[in-house]
């Protein structure tokens, strides 16, 4: 694969680093030339878990102290009153019938759905389209349920879902080149104390295997898991 001048140059400064702590991965992240665009700032974790494994499936929320700063378009699924609640707490869109036939019929401009238990029968028949997508409402993450307002207001403030992959890998944006070197650091650190809590009771052995953090158009840049972890105790 042909990469940039940009990219390739990047990943020149990247390579001398090698493995570095948290804030020095987060400084060279920022000290490198940037797009016209605020680039998004990711998180790759490779974990020694095995997703076939139905009780080493890692999957849960957080919410970041400062966002992703990325408005986030929220569907809420449901029936009066909840709908009313639902638009007072800032949802994009809200309704139910005429919500499931625009999703079967490929829609799905949105970044995260909320359904109420009541009308699960009706959105159940969405997963082969929301399935894939990683937007089928789910109580394990908070978007199945009664408490609309709040899950609306949660996901307009910067929590996010996250699952790991059939490779052992979960990856996620947690914010924007224009946050500050803080910020940045604070959110990797709530999202990693997020993972460590999730660690499945039969995952044996090294269970952070490696952190890599990158913006949208660049290389990744591996942070010291050792170090990190320890800064979460």
């Amino acid at each position: 694969m042909k990469r940039s001048k940009r990219y390739s140059a990047n990943a020149e400064k990247i390579k001398q680093t090698q493995s570095c702590s948290l804030d020095e991965g987060v400084k060279t992240l920022k000290s490198l030339s940037t797009p016209k665009f605020d680039e998004s700032v990711d998180i790759a974790v490779r974990l020694g878990v095995d997703p076939k494994k139905s009780d080493q499936m890692v999957r849960g929320t957080v919410s970041l102290p400062h966002g992703t700063g990325k408005k986030v378009r929220v569907l809420v699924l449901c029936k009066a009153p909840k709908d009313r609640e639902a638009k007072e707490a800032g949802a994009d869109f809200v309704g139910l019938e005429e919500y499931i036939q625009k999703i079967e019929e490929g829609w799905d401009d949105v970044d995260a759905i909320v359904a109420t238990p009541d009308v699960m029968k009706d959105v159940g028949k969405l997963g082969k389209y929301l399935g894939r997508k990683g937007l089928m409402p789910n109580p394990k993450t908070g978007t199945v349920t009664m408490e609309v307002a709040d899950a609306v207001r949660q996901l307009k403030a910067g929590r996010i879902d996250f699952r790991v992959d059939r490779y052992g890998n979960v990856h996620a944006t947690i914010g924007k080149m224009s946050f500050q070197e803080d910020q940045l650091s604070e959110n990797i650190k709530a999202f990693m104390d997020q993972i460590v809590r999730l660690k499945p009771a039969s995952a044996k052995g090294q269970y952070v295997r490696n952190v890599t953090i990158s913006t949208t158009m660049g290389p990744g840049i591996k942070i010291d898991r050792i170090a990190l972890l320890d800064s979460l105790r």
